[in-house]
Order: C-alpha cells, then structure tokens, then sequence
C-alpha cells in the first residue's frame, strides 16, 4: 500500500513567468526576492518585469541570502508586517533560498517568533498563517516550489530546522527555465547537483513509492546528462530546459519521500565548513550508492534504469561525473577530518533524514574504507 500526493498547480515551460498577472488576478501581494548585492542586475530587471504584469507589491522583501536565518528572517518578517496593505498572496521570484523565505513569511504572518516557537518546542502550530505562495524558481536545483517545506538556520547556535507544514506548498509554482540562462557556472553546477541528490535521496528512501520513483528516475537521467553538458555551455536553452525539468520532478519525488543520508551528512559541512548546500549533499553520493546496492530489490531496479545492469559501474561514473564538475569526493577536501568521518556518519543516520536511508551502517562503513 502507498501514497502520493501534492497539490501544486504546475506551469512549465518558456515564458510561464509572464503567467505572473493572470495568476495572481488582482490580489495584493509581498514579493520577496534577491537585492543586488546578492542577485545582481538580473533581479532588478525581473522585479521590474514582474510589476509590469502583476502591479506594483503591497511590500518588497529583498534582504535574502544563500541559507535563511533566524537573524535574516527576523528583519524579513518585519518588511513584510511594514506592508501598505493587507497581504493577499506571497510571490517567490528567486533560487530556493528565495522560496523557502517566503514559506516562512507565510507562516509567520510579520511576526517571526511564531515561527521561532514552532521550531524549537513543535508547539503552536495552529497560530501559523497561511497566506498562498505563487513560486517562481530562478535556478534548477532545490524543487522548493512544490514541496511543503523550508529549511531555516540558526547560524548562531550552528542548528539547522525543517519547517514543515502542508498549508506551505505554494498554491502555483512558474517554472519558467529561460530564468536560469544567466546564471553563472558556480551555481548552475551546485544547484544542479542538488537536484540530482534530490532524486537518488527519494529512491534509496523508506518513503518512496512507485510514482515518487518514476518521477526520481527521470530526473537522475536528465540531471546527468545535461549537467556536465550545460557546465561547458551555459547559454544552451535546451540543456537549461532539461536541467529545470530534473529539478522539477526531483522536487515532485521527494515531496513525498524527504530526503535521505546524503542531505544529513550535508548539514555539518554547510554549518560549519561553509559549504555550499548542493556540493555539501552530492559529494558522498557515489560512497552512499555503493553501500545501499543489494539492500533492497525496488531500489535496485531504479537505480539499474538510471546507471545501467552493473550498480559499482555506475557508482563509478557517477563519481567521475562529480569530479569532471569539479567536486572531490573525498570528505578531508570539504573539512572533515579523516578522524571525525565515522562519528559524522553516525550522527547522520541517527538525524530526521538519516533515518529515511534504506541502507545498513556497516555497508556503509565498509564503502568508506575501501
């Protein structure tokens, strides 16, 4: 028995940003985006684009930066409570940092200690808000747009939370990937690469089930055959189209299934190594692929789609591939000391999404040995 869910209304394809007025249809609405120091010029053009289609926000949130915080968010929340009119809907233009903002504006309705509360007793849930999100993702990689989640950090206290609710999956997500054309090399190729950890997370997963793998398969073939494509040709249309619709329906498949170990292995790096979220959750794929082969028939066969009959060849081109992207594989290049490995892998697995891997810790260990 299984289930799958999600009731996001998806428009995807070349020009489904200009859907923006039609589907807001005369609400007011908060936009939160990037400012110029951390999205550059582009962002100025597409918050004037977007006011064109959809008239001018009831107010601008544009202090966002690459992983929300408590300190951030708290002067987000405040912004937005500065609206000159009551808040309709919450536009999301931007990468995931972006989105996962506004689910928290969602919820916080101005006043971040609601939130703040929730997420360090799990108590008062029902005083969160519920303002719909129309979500425009500026980069293929995160899937936030349908998914019912935000990560937030608090930096200071080196914690990372979920968010989780599902009055935040955004009432319509526009994935328009003619958005993604300018993005640099650096962060097409980390975003990437957390689509495609997004995938292989949902199928080595406890949770997933025959639609969130058919979603995940398609996304992992897609993701790893445009990505090195597109990290030697940026402008292609084409492959950005490919890799947007990886991200998509990675985002689809662990909707359903959340992650796995590789994201909870990710956690420490970003937090204390400053390692950006995409490399952070991809660079132990190849070990984590290699230990959970045998473990479980449904999970083989998907992954068999995806690399081929023989499950250690494909680990190896996997990791080649991470490598031809300019992503060691080896933990002691992202900061882990050779010593501290294994207490940090028992840490993951001991975590929320750790506890999704379908694999077994000795395997593990012994992949990391060898």
């Amino acid at each position: 028995m299984w289930h799958y869910r999600n009731p996001v209304d998806v428009k995807f394809g070349a020009e489904a940003f200009a859907g923006i007025g039609q589907v807001l249809a005369g609400r007011t609405y908060c936009l939160v985006t990037y400012d110029d120091a951390n999205g550059g010029s582009t962002f100025t053009e597409l918050t004037r684009r977007l006011t064109a289609l959809a008239g001018e926000p009831a107010a601008l949130v544009r202090n966002i930066g690459p992983n929300p915080d408590f300190i951030g968010l708290t002067q987000s929340c405040r912004l937005y409570a500065a609206a000159r009119k009551p808040i309709e809907a919450i536009v999301a233009l931007g990468g995931g940092s972006v989105i996962d903002a506004a689910k928290v504006l969602a919820a916080a309705a101005g006043d971040f200690s609601r939130v703040r509360t929730f997420l360090e007793t799990g108590k008062n849930g029902e005083a969160l808000g519920t303002t719909p999100i129309v979500a425009i993702p500026t980069t293929s990689g995160t899937g936030s747009e349908v998914t019912s989640w935000a990560t937030v950090w608090d930096t200071e206290a080196k914690k990372k939370y979920s968010l989780a609710r599902p009055s935040l999956y955004p009432e319509v997500a526009l994935v328009d990937p003619l958005l993604t054309v300018g993005l640099p090399r650096s962060i097409t190729i980390s975003t990437g690469l957390d689509a495609l950890s997004h995938a292989l997370e949902s199928i080595w997963n406890v949770n997933a089930n025959p639609v969130s793998t058919a979603f995940a398969e398609r996304a992992a073939r897609d993701a790893l055959e445009a990505l090195p494509a597109l990290a030697d040709n940026l402008r292609d249309a084409d492959l950005r189209m490919r890799l947007s619709r990886a991200s998509l329906f990675a985002g689809l498949a662990f909707s359903n299934t959340k992650t796995s170990l590789a994201h909870s292995l990710s956690y420490h790096l970003t937090l204390h190594h400053g390692v950006p979220h995409g490399i952070a959750c991809s660079f132990s794929l190849p070990m984590v692929m290699r230990a959970v082969a045998g473990c479980d028939p449904a999970c083989d066969a998907a992954l068999k789609n995806i690399f081929g009959p023989n499950l250690q060849a494909g680990a190896a081109r996997l990791e080649a591939t991470l490598e031809r992207l300019g992503v060691s594989t080896r933990a002691t290049d992202h900061g882990i000391a050779a010593r501290d490995w294994t207490a940090l892998v028992d840490h993951a697995l001991a975590g929320e999404r750790g506890r999704n891997f379908i694999g077994r810790r000795e395997a593990l260990l012994a992949t990391m040995a060898a």
